[in-house]
């Protein structure tokens, strides 16, 4: 009796081991791996600083918010390649608020406003006219960058506001930035939503098969309009923070984010081609991702090489998720 329960314990042991699969880790492995590289090489130049640290943290965070939102979005398999654009026109909507004195609550309520409008105009583009969501997602790009651009004329935006600025980018409680407090708590809410609530099985269960989710009750329709929607919240709250951090609205805010954030997500180990996402591997990804812009700038690399870099990473980003995708 007790060399059959050695056997089975055996067995299972086994089969644990061979699910194991390095390439479920990969980011949090990379993510050490660049860390300990930076921490070596820029040992001197104060990367290791808490100020240098805290600065990542800051810089990635519009990121890691947008991030959060894609995940649900590439989870459905669909993409919004519209968030940098709705970053840079919710700084705007919201600094011209609180220049025409509606204070923080109206600055709040337009910046993130008109990110649900284009998130809603996204959504109903791609369910109700069945335009593929890399079009759609393409044109409100550019059509709300050039609204950006038009609505100010390119010129920036200040923001007197003391509190608005302490609370959505320059603030710290005590010796936390209250930027990671907002990573913290939308990465709470995000995880929660999409593993342990209906809504998150909703989603995977959309982009692993949307005609048999369908088919079991899902409204997938419904689904990827409310991940769209999340989508252009989350870019108008990044906003917001942009506007917070820099004391303005620009039109320049979020130029290219979107790349890094689907870089982050698929990094993270959401699959491009949906049915999987994970929320701590996505912040995992951004943090990476920010760590290594930082690096970069320490090391005095100009713009276009770390372009270049940043282009690697995301065909690196992409292959990792066709492997996924084949097992």
């Amino acid at each position: 009796m007790q060399s059959r329960d050695s056997n089975v314990q055996t067995a299972k042991t086994a089969l644990s081991l061979k699910k194991f699969d390095w390439r479920d880790y990969i980011v949090y492995l990379a993510f050490v791996g660049v860390f300990i590289y930076f921490s070596v090489m820029l040992f001197d130049d104060g990367f290791l600083t808490v100020g240098n640290l805290l600065n990542i943290v800051r810089q990635t965070t519009t990121i890691t918010l947008m991030a959060l939102a894609m995940t649900f979005v590439i989870s459905t398999g669909e993409i919004d390649l519209s968030v940098g654009s709705i970053t840079a026109l919710s700084s705007l909507v919201g600094a011209l608020a609180l220049q025409a004195g509606f204070g923080l609550l109206g600055g709040l309520i337009a910046g993130v406003g008109a990110g649900l409008i284009i998130g809603l105009i996204n959504g109903l583009l791609v369910t109700k006219v069945a335009i593929p969501s890399f079009l759609v997602t393409l044109g409100t790009m550019g059509a709300v960058k050039g609204m950006a651009m038009w609505i100010t004329g390119t010129a920036p935006v200040s923001i007197v506001h003391e509190q608005f600025n302490f609370i959505f980018g320059s603030g710290d409680i005590g010796p936390v930035p209250i930027l990671l407090i907002w990573t913290l708590v939308f990465t709470v809410i995000a995880h929660i939503l999409l593993r342990k609530t209906s809504f998150g099985r909703q989603v995977l269960a959309t982009g692993g098969n949307e005609s048999a989710a369908r088919f079991s009750g899902v409204k997938t329709m419904k689904v990827k309009l409310w991940v769209f929607l999340g989508t252009g919240f989350m870019a108008g709250l990044a906003g917001l923070l942009y506007a917070g951090r820099m004391n303005a609205g620009r039109f320049s805010f979020g130029e290219g984010d979107e790349l890094s954030v689907i870089a982050a997500v698929i990094l993270g180990g959401t699959s491009l081609f949906g049915g999987v996402g994970t929320i701590i591997g996505t912040v995992v990804g951004s943090l990476m991702i920010g760590t290594i812009n930082n690096g970069l700038i320490i090391m005095g690399l100009d713009v276009s090489q770390q372009m270049i870099i940043k282009g690697l990473i995301i065909i690196l980003a992409v292959a990792f998720g066709k492997k996924a995708m084949k097992k």
